[in-house]
């Protein structure tokens, strides 16, 4: 139950922090930026990876969930236990957020610039790269040490930095889903579902065996 528990705890705190920024940024004329808002998603990523890895691995996101098990780390009995905890996470952040700035009208929903295809295309590159990057520090199934806060955090932000303005760089269903549903900016969701879950499974069988002398 601890480790549920903290993948709520963790989601909420990166879906609270990281779409917060994005409705206080609308609401307060840009007054966080674009930069910012990047960096706020890789610094709670980091924060919730250090204070909560050693319970849960904090995953905080059902397609890095999908990609443990998929890379045979992680028991099937587990994933959607994870998963729930995760969606209860996000949509308590997105409530709370509705709660707080009622007028606000996407709550910081991830909503494609231009074509979805595009859009689809890097959600998939993108959350191929974290899933590559997380499977590579990830000790077992967490996502724990002294490393893979910066790692996993610094790219998270690195990517929301370039590729934030067209896609919004999810690369997490909950994070996507939860503002989405509770704003009701349903466009394109399919977008930030199928993207991150097909990026992260892609890596994740033959991440084993390309780096298997290091295992």
């Amino acid at each position: 139950m601890r480790k549920y528990l903290a993948e709520a705890i963790g989601t909420f705190a990166l879906v609270f922090a990281g779409t917060g920024a994005i409705v206080i940024n609308d609401v307060r004329g840009g007054a966080i930026t674009h930069a910012g808002i990047a960096m706020t998603f890789g610094l709670v990523v980091m924060s919730m990876i250090y204070a909560l890895g050693d319970i849960s691995g904090a995953h905080l996101n059902p397609a890095v969930t999908i990609g443990f098990f998929a890379a045979r780390r992680f028991p099937l009995r587990q994933v959607l236990p994870y998963i729930a905890a995760q969606f209860v996470g996000a949509f308590a952040a997105s409530c709370t957020l509705r709660a707080m700035f009622a007028e606000h009208p996407t709550l910081g929903a991830t909503i494609p610039f231009g074509s979805a295809g595009r859009s689809f295309t890097l959600e998939i590159i993108l959350t191929a790269i974290l899933m590559l990057t997380i499977l590579s520090v990830a000790t077992g199934k967490k996502v724990k040490g002294i490393t893979a806060g910066v790692a996993i955090g610094g790219l998270i932000a690195l990517e929301a930095m370039f590729a934030g303005p067209i896609c919004g760089a999810s690369m997490n269903p909950a994070r996507s889903i939860a503002p989405g549903v509770v704003s009701g900016a349903l466009g394109s969701l399919w977008v930030y579902i199928a993207g991150p879950i097909a990026g992260a499974v892609l890596v994740a069988p033959w991440h084993g065996w390309f780096f298997q002398s290091r295992n």
